[in-house]
């Protein structure tokens, strides 16, 4: 079979919003956008320069059925849940927590000179894996390869694989690909992606091409686009705080703008099952949820108390 590179099949610029006890976001995708990118159900992109908009944080909440996975790009959050994990998510770290069949957290991000910024991504957990007992992995910025190219370009591989360097976060349900990438300008960047996995690229600073159509012509020696060729102004790029969905594939390629590009691609087995979905609860059925919040009034939530090491 021949090698399919990937299409854009949806565009999205999210919308501003307000969570926890009064953090300015912009949700990127959401409830709204289920099931489109199965089995991602929400990304939220959190940080300002003023340390109003963050402080309140997301004080103590529930969550079930679902993994959350939180990247601090700058700034700190402290992290407390009812496993008994406690500490810092620093610049560069991730926390990656599946929540299962429920678990109590909290994420205050601290004050902060200068810019604060972070995503957090919410991935579906199979019917089989809801109930499972929760987990928590805290990922440092050490921990995570970084691969520097001679053009310039930086990736951090988080989960799943670039040019065979294996991400520290493995043996999630979904089989993720998530991987940072910072570009110099006028170059191209290339990923396998596996057919039928949902994919989709954030945008995190710079612009560029996301679209085979308007990726320009490149010299393969030094895989870097030809400047001249590149598309005018607002013509097939794609800018800073857009979400790039993708239709099926094997490969994407992005070449970025004049003045770089950095992004996130993710990737992700779709479950194709029902969701249910209210608040912080994300289950298969109605019931379940009615289940889920009359636990938590009668205070048994919880089904595990016991402290999970860090896997």
């Amino acid at each position: 079979m021949a090698t399919k590179v990937r299409e854009v099949e949806r565009r999205f610029a999210g919308a501003e919003t307000m969570e926890g006890a009064g953090v300015k976001l912009r949700r990127m995708f959401g409830n709204s956008e289920v099931p489109l990118l199965d089995p991602f159900l929400l990304l939220d992109n959190f940080g300002s320069t003023n340390p109003a908009d963050y402080v309140a944080g997301f004080p103590w909440h529930p969550h079930r059925g679902l993994e959350t996975v939180t990247y601090m790009m700058s700034g700190r959050t402290e992290h407390e849940d009812s496993l008994g994990n406690k500490g810092v998510i620093d610049s560069g770290d991730v926390q990656w927590m599946s929540a299962g069949s429920g678990i109590m957290h909290q994420e205050m991000p601290r004050r902060t000179e200068g810019l604060l910024s972070g995503f957090q991504l919410w991935v579906n957990l199979p019917r089989g894996r809801k109930m499972e007992t929760p987990a928590y992995r805290g990922v440092t910025a050490s921990e995570i390869p970084s691969l520097k190219e001679e053009d310039g370009r930086v990736v951090n591989v988080i989960a799943g694989e670039y040019h065979t360097v294996e991400g520290p976060v493995r043996h999630i349900p979904v089989d993720p690909l998530y991987v940072d990438v910072r570009l110099p300008p006028n170059a191209l960047f290339e990923q396998d992606v596996k057919r039928g996995h949902t994919a989709f690229a954030q945008v995190v600073e710079g612009s560029g091409t996301f679209d085979p159509v308007g990726v320009p012509a490149i010299d393969e020696d030094h895989k870097r686009l030809y400047t001249s060729q590149m598309p005018p102004s607002n013509e097939g790029t794609t800018g800073k705080g857009e979400t790039i969905l993708y239709g099926d594939g094997d490969r994407v390629k992005i070449g970025s703008g004049p003045k770089g590009l950095r992004f996130l691609l993710v990737s992700g087995k779709p479950l194709h099952e029902p969701v249910a979905w209210y608040g912080p609860i994300v289950m298969n059925t109605r019931e379940e949820i009615t289940q889920a919040f009359s636990e938590l009034r009668r205070g048994d939530f919880i089904k595990s108390k016991k402290v999970i090491q860090e896997v």
